[in-house]
């Protein structure tokens, strides 16, 4: 059987790693079968967390473009061990994607977990859907945004990166609660902080 992780590593590919030296370890990548081709638990819990993705696509020539998909944690649902699906919210009109979709379903999608330095890698085949149950599945609560439709993924196969040179950023969200939990506590503190003082200084 042709290994999942051919959807990468075509002829070519194998080729440079075999002259580059790293043949050897993707060949015993691909013996046991190559990428995941499931959603799997570690997946299904990154999923939980990721709030921003890339979607790459390419037109009937091989044009490639690539774009942000952005909502709250967990955005990103499973619709089934094969299947992912999101809210596509209104942006700026210019419908690449959609396009590139009508003429070419190959996508790609990659997710970055900048928090816990993790990145994954999903090949696939994407298309658009307008049904209203699905759309209104799919829409986040409280987000202020409004969905023209959602985006269906068949997933082929899917890779988590190394950590190697990805910086550790945090959400500026989740800062400023953690900030404002020390300020407040920081104040607290200072406030008995002034009321031994003055009782020092009475008793002084």
């Amino acid at each position: 059987m042709t290994p999942s992780s051919d959807v990468a590593f075509t002829p070519i590919v194998k080729s440079i790693q075999s002259e580059r030296g790293s043949r050897e370890y993707y060949a015993k990548v691909e013996a046991r079968g190559g990428f995941r081709t499931e959603v799997t638990e570690d997946l299904t819990e990154l999923l939980s967390k990721v709030n921003t993705a890339y979607l790459a696509t390419s037109n009937s020539v091989g044009q490639p473009y690539a774009q942000h998909r952005g909502g709250p944690k967990g955005f990103i649902r499973m619709i089934d061990d094969k299947t992912l699906a999101f809210a596509d919210f209104v942006g700026n009109y210019q419908y690449v994607t959609i396009g590139n979709l009508a003429e070419n379903p190959k996508a790609f999608l990659f997710l970055m977990d900048y928090a816990n330095r993790r990145r994954i890698k999903i090949w696939g085949r994407a298309w658009i859907s307008q049904d209203p149950v699905l759309v209104a599945s799919l829409t986040p609560k409280d987000y202020r945004a409004r969905v023209e439709q959602a985006i269906l993924f068949e997933i082929e196969a899917w890779d988590i990166n190394c950590k190697q040179h990805i910086p550790r950023l945090l959400d500026a969200t989740e800062v400023e609660v953690i900030v404002n939990e020390l300020s407040l506590r920081i104040a607290e503190l200072e406030a008995q902080n002034a009321s031994l003082r003055a009782l020092i200084a009475q008793k002084g």
